[in-house]
């Protein structure tokens, strides 16, 4: 999606709130558990599927003997997927309903794609978790879970998918559901709906099941059209990651402005508002804004905007505008990580930190601990976190971050390691909180 469209549909309201009506979700299931139906079938009943795609899902799915459409088939578009019936990479697609837009993000349910869950799952306001009626929670039923709780996904649907395996018993339904719901508590996930369905015969997905009328909840299309919307990032203080520097002339005896270009993290940005610059702390005022190349008086979340200050002060990519209560720059940080590649996290191994705009040296100082997200408990971790295991760990940067808790802002209180050798991802981090007094620069 453009960054136009996406500051379009988030533009608030008069009343501040956001007003567009544009939910993201993610779904996320082991393999097998049909999510790639349940998308199809989202997809098929509330008509957003294109005459030509859907013409050639029935071919397909004539040559290979079916009677019906393969509504799989619309999500798994990479031919690797094709061929081995599994979903590996984050498929997005976009649809709408006469109450609202969507943005979905269908993520792989493998354990070692579980890197691309993250990726899907972190901007999500919602996350639909399945399960398969005839398996129950699962493992990666919980690991999910756990990365939606991580992530602070503010909304979750357990869809117990292909009752119409299980004689549509609600019995089934109610045990699924209650053990799911105890141990995401435990986990600290988002209080969880649960809805009982079947992708492959249409079941309580769009439309109501009369196959189980000892359920009166809503389907999942009109939960989807009915929940509550986000946090609304401008009520959060301001905060502007600056990505570019930008000189240009200004047509005054060659004098030059310099403007400072980036996308809004959070927060409201009016002219005349002061800044603090971070980590710096040198402040000024804004004497000018940019939305897409028009001169403002306002811009907010997560416009991408460009601004000029009153004072000439030392500022760089990677710095932070802040206004209001400005974040206390930090060297040392402690967050919760997953981590996402084959090859383990260690304490004192050296990585890049990459945060917001800025990517700095840093040292994995210790890892303090791994949850197993079966029975939701902290370990000792003494070996290193290996791929896919969520941990905590300390960190010292070699410059000092301006970061946000995560739980405050998860666009200025996450982070990524990166191997500094082949720059390839190593774990997605959120701080948990600052360093104290004593550890500050």
């Amino acid at each position: 999606m453009s960054t136009d469209l996406a500051e379009a549909e988030t533009r608030p309201g008069p009343s501040g709130r956001l007003s567009g009506g544009l939910l993201r979700l993610a779904t996320c299931g082991s393999v097998d558990d049909g999510k790639s139906t349940l998308v199809g079938r989202l997809l098929y009943d509330t008509k957003s599927v294109l005459g030509d795609q859907l013409a050639a899902i029935e071919e397909v799915s004539r040559r290979r003997g079916q009677d019906a459409p393969d509504l799989a088939l619309l999500t798994d578009g990479l031919r690797a997927e094709r061929e081995q019936g599994i979903t590996i990479d984050v498929a997005y697609r976009y649809f709408a309903t006469h109450r609202r837009r969507f943005i979905l993000a269908d993520t792989p349910g493998h354990v070692q794609y579980t890197r691309n869950m993250v990726t899907g799952a972190s901007t999500a306001d919602l996350a639909v978790i399945l399960v398969d009626a005839r398996n129950g929670v699962v493992a990666q039923t919980m690991r999910h879970c756990a990365i939606t709780a991580l992530l602070r996904v503010p909304h979750v649907v357990l869809a117990v998918n292909k009752m119409d395996a299980v004689g549509y018993r609600e019995s089934t339904f109610t045990a699924i559901a209650d053990e799911f719901t105890a141990r995401a508590r435990e986990l600290g996930a988002a209080d969880a709906v649960a809805i009982p369905m079947s992708a492959l015969a249409g079941d309580n997905v769009v439309e109501p099941s009369t196959r189980m009328d000892w359920y009166d909840g809503d389907t999942l299309l009109s939960h989807l059209e009915g929940v509550p919307l986000g946090a609304d990032p401008t009520g959060k203080p301001l905060r502007l990651p600056v990505q570019y520097v930008i000189r240009q002339p200004s047509g005054d005896r060659g004098a030059v402005e310099r403007w400072l270009a980036g996308q809004l993290a959070s927060g409201v940005l009016r002219v005349g508002d002061p800044v603090t610059v971070q980590p710096a702390g040198a402040t000024s005022t804004v004497v000018g804004l940019t939305v897409l190349g028009r001169e403002t008086d306002t811009a907010w979340a997560p416009q991408s905007v460009a601004v000029r200050l009153a004072d000439d002060i030392d500022i760089a990519r990677g710095d932070v505008l802040a206004a209001g209560e400005a974040p206390v720059p930090l060297r040392r940080l402690t967050a919760t990580v997953c981590h996402l590649d084959e090859r383990p996290l260690r304490a004192r191994q050296r990585v890049l930190l990459k945060h917001t705009t800025r990517t700095v040296p840093a040292v994995v100082e210790d890892i303090t601990y791994r949850t197993d997200v079966a029975v939701a408990r902290r370990l000792p971790c003494h070996d290193g976190l290996s791929a896919n295991d969520i941990g905590g760990v300390r960190i010292l940067t070699a410059e000092p971050l301006a970061v946000d808790d995560y739980a405050e802002n998860k666009r200025t209180g996450s982070f990524l390691l990166i191997d500094p050798q082949d720059g390839s991802t190593l774990s997605a981090g959120m701080v948990d909180t600052g360093a104290d007094d004593q550890q500050r620069p």
